[in-house]
């Protein structure tokens, strides 16, 4: 039994289901992360539980209590919204004060509470000033800290980084995972960041139509997707439809290596590999012949596309100082058979 459950939750507009038979246990302490593309329901989930939503079908559980229906003041989550909704004549210490205010807390234990907050999110020295005078990562932090003030069972973040430029959006997913394991208040982020997602959370619960088709830590997701929308979504992913044979997958004429798959000879199958298990040889060595179609430099590794009889392959290189092979040129690509995954049916191949 978790501490947050979901049993069965789902939402229809009409005759469009949003959200659809959800099933989720999220311990004390976790931080979760729901991630999906634009309309895939994790926005819509992210508002059930807060109250701001009614579910159509379903039961929403915290800690024991079932508070479906309970009101959003009730349930006592603490929620940062993507536009951090600051009130913009109240200085910092103001906005962290404010649920402490509306709850009634005496004066002294309100000051010591904002103060440590503050303290928390590194912003003790920028009480009085007000938000229009900070900087997009310190009204976030702001926000935070009104959030977590209150002391709340469940912080609730929905796309809160994605306002900030991506330096700052990555510096700011290490403070935002600080403050969480400071605190240790249980997390649900709602995210379309695949990297966030991944960097941060304890699991990761991908949505796609509605639905949650995989629960897992960021690891295994990456390394075991369920899916092919899954292999695709998180991450880069080369897939090749061929046929299963002896000693691999046959891709338009060429067998690669590949981890043994549970299927009959002759069967139409999907292979996949991520770009970082392949790896570049020089010409007439490694496991299949190709030629680099294009490359961009991404700072810490290279991206190639190199054109083979199997078809165009991603593969990426970690920068170690040198350039490598240019576009144009002939190479060997050669990778560990147990990193090309092997699945049964070849239309799942993108």
């Amino acid at each position: 039994m978790g501490f947050l459950t979901l049993e069965g939750v789902s939402k229809v507009y009409g005759g469009l289901a949003a959200v659809r038979d959800v099933d989720l246990a999220v311990a004390r302490g976790e931080f979760v992360s729901l991630l999906g593309p634009s309309g895939c329901g994790k926005t819509t989930t992210l508002q059930m539980i807060a109250g701001l939503v009614e579910p159509t079908a379903g039961r929403i559980g915290l800690d024991g209590r079932d508070i479906t229906r309970e009101k959003p003041n009730r349930r006592g989550l603490g929620v940062v919204f993507q536009s951090y909704a600051l009130f913009p004549h109240m200085t910092v210490a103001e906005n962290v004060a404010f649920g402490l205010e509306m709850r009634k807390v005496p004066r002294a234990e309100r000051d010591r509470r904002v103060a440590e907050m503050l303290a928390l999110v590194h912003l003790a020295n920028l009480a009085e000033r007000y938000p229009r005078q900070l900087s997009g990562g310190q009204r976030q932090r702001v926000a935070i800290a009104r959030a977590l003030v209150i002391a709340p069972p469940v912080l609730l973040l929905d796309e809160p980084l994605s306002n900030l430029d991506a330096k700052l959006r990555e510096e700011m997913q290490f403070e935002l995972r600080r403050i969480q394991r400071s605190v240790g208040t249980t997390t649900i982020m709602v995210t379309h960041d695949q990297a966030e997602a991944l960097s941060i959370s304890d699991r990761v619960v991908v949505m796609e139509a509605g639905r949650m088709t995989q629960i897992d830590a960021p690891y295994r997701l990456y390394e075991q997707p369920a899916t092919a929308f899954i292999s695709t979504f998180v991450g880069k992913m080369n897939r090749l439809a061929g046929v299963w044979g002896d000693g691999g997958v046959a891709v338009a004429g060429t067998v690669l290596a590949s981890a043994p798959a549970d299927v009959a000879a002759g069967t139409a199958v999907t292979a996949w590999i991520r770009p970082e298990k392949l790896h570049l040889r020089p010409m007439g060595e490694g496991r299949l012949a190709g030629r680099v179609a294009s490359r961009f430099f991404l700072g810490g590794h290279w991206l190639l596309t190199v054109g083979t009889e199997a078809g165009d392959i991603l593969v990426s290189v970690p920068n170690t100082g040198e350039e490598p092979a240019r576009e144009g040129e002939p190479i060997g690509l050669d990778w560990e058979p147990a990193s090309l995954r092997v699945e049964a049916g070849a239309g799942a191949a993108a």
